[in-house]
C-alpha cells in the first residue's frame, strides 16, 4: 500500500526482557495484520532489555525491518522504553509489550487518525483482551486516589463493578464498547504524542516495573492533555507470561515486590503531602503485610 508521506509517523517501540517465543508472535502478527497494510509510515524499535535467553539472535536472524537496541542490563520497564523514546523523530510513538497478538481488528491507522483530529490528546489506548475475549482492566483506569485504591483492594469493586462509588479505578460503569475519556491505560500498549511528550518528559525510571504508566498518564493529564481510550481497535495481550502470576515462583516473588514497592513510590511522588503521616505509615505496614515482611 502506498505511504502518505517519506517522514515516519509512528514508531513502535516494542521492550522484551527473556521472551522470544512471545516476541516472534508479537512481531510475525504485528506485521501480518498491521504493517502489511497500514497507509502510514511506520518504524519498528525493538528494545532488548539484557535478555539472556536468544531473543537478540531472533531479531537479527528473522526481523530485518526492525531497529533493534540492546541493553547491557535490564533497566526496567521505564528505562528499557526511555532508550528508545528519546531516540523518537516521528509525530507519534506507541508502546508496545512483547506478549501480544495483533489480529484483523488491530488497525492503528485509526488511533493515529483519532489523534490527528484531536490535538488536544496526548494519549490514546486501544482495547486490550485477554484470549478469551475479556477487557484487560488496566487499559480502562482512573487515578489510584486512596479510596479507589481501597475499593480495589478490599474487592468492593469487584463486588459492585457498575458502581462509580466503589468502582472508581476500573470505572466499568463507563460505556466500554465506546471511545471516552479515561485517566490512565496501561503500557502494555499506548500511543503518545510526541510533542506532548516533549512537554511532559520521558517515563519516570524510578519506577522499575509497574505503576510507571499511571505516573505517566498523569503527568499528561497535568499539563492539560486527555487520555483516550478507544474500543474500535483490538489487541490480544497474553498476560503473566512473567509477573506476578509467573509459574515461576522466583520471578512472581521478585515481581510482587516491585509491585508493591511501586504503591509506596506513587503515593510518594503524588498524595504524600495532601494527607497526614500516619497515612504513608498505615500503606506501608499494609505494603510489608502484602510482601510477606510481617
Amino acid at each position: 500500500m502506498k505511504k502518505r508521506s517519506k517522514k515516519t509517523d509512528l514508531t513502535l517501540i516494542i521492550l522484551n526482557y527473556n521472551t522470544q517465543f512471545w516476541l516472534k508472535k508479537t512481531l510475525e502478527t504485528l506485521k501480518e495484520f498491521y504493517l502489511d497494510n497500514t497507509k502510514y509510515n511506520i518504524k519498528i524499535i525493538v528494545v532488548d532489555n539484557g535478555s539472556v535467553d536468544d531473543s537478540v539472535k531472533m531479531v537479527k536472524k528473522n526481523i530485518k525491518w526492525a531497529e533493534l537496541i540492546e541493553a547491557r542490563e535490564n533497566l526496567g520497564f521505564a528505562g528499557g522504553n526511555n532508550l528508545a523514546l528519546e531516540k523518537v523523530k516521528s509525530k507519534y510513538a506507541m508502546l508496545l509489550n512483547s506478549d501480544l497478538e495483533f489480529k484483523p481488528e488491530s488497525n492503528l491507522d485509526i488511533l493515529i487518525e483519532y489523534m490527528d483530529k484531536h490535538p488536544e490528546v496526548g494519549i490514546i489506548t486501544p482495547k486490550i483482551e485477554f484470549i478469551n475475549g475479556e477487557i484487560d482492566p488496566a487499559c480502562h483506569r482512573g487515578e489510584p486516589t486512596l479510596w479507589a485504591s481501597f475499593t480495589y483492594f478490599t474487592k468492593l469493586e469487584r463486588l459492585f463493578p457498575k458502581s462509580q462509588f466503589f468502582g472508581q479505578y476500573h470505572q466499568y460503569y463507563k460505556d466500554l464498547t465506546s471511545h471516552h475519556i479515561i485517566d490512565a491505560c496501561s503500557g502494555a500498549t499506548l500511543v503518545v504524542r510526541k510533542s506532548a511528550m516533549d512537554k511532559v518528559g520521558l517515563l519516570d525510571d524510578r519506577f522499575f516495573m509497574y505503576g510507571e504508566d499511571l505516573d505517566w498518564c498523569r503527568r499528561f493529564r497535568d499539563k492539560g492533555y486527555q487520555v483516550i481510550y478507544h474500543p474500535e481497535v483490538k489487541i490480544i495481550h497474553h498476560k503473566y507470561k512473567s509477573g506476578i502470576k509467573s509459574s515461576s515462583k522466583k520471578i512472581a516473588q521478585t515481581t510482587n515486590k516491585y509491585f508493591y514497592d511501586t504503591m509506596l513510590a506513587y503515593y510518594d511522588k503524588h498524595y504524600v503531602d495532601k494527607y497526614p503521616k500516619f497515612i504513608r505509615t498505615l500503606i506501608k505496614y499494609y505494603i510489608n503485610i502484602k510482601k510477606g515482611g510481617f
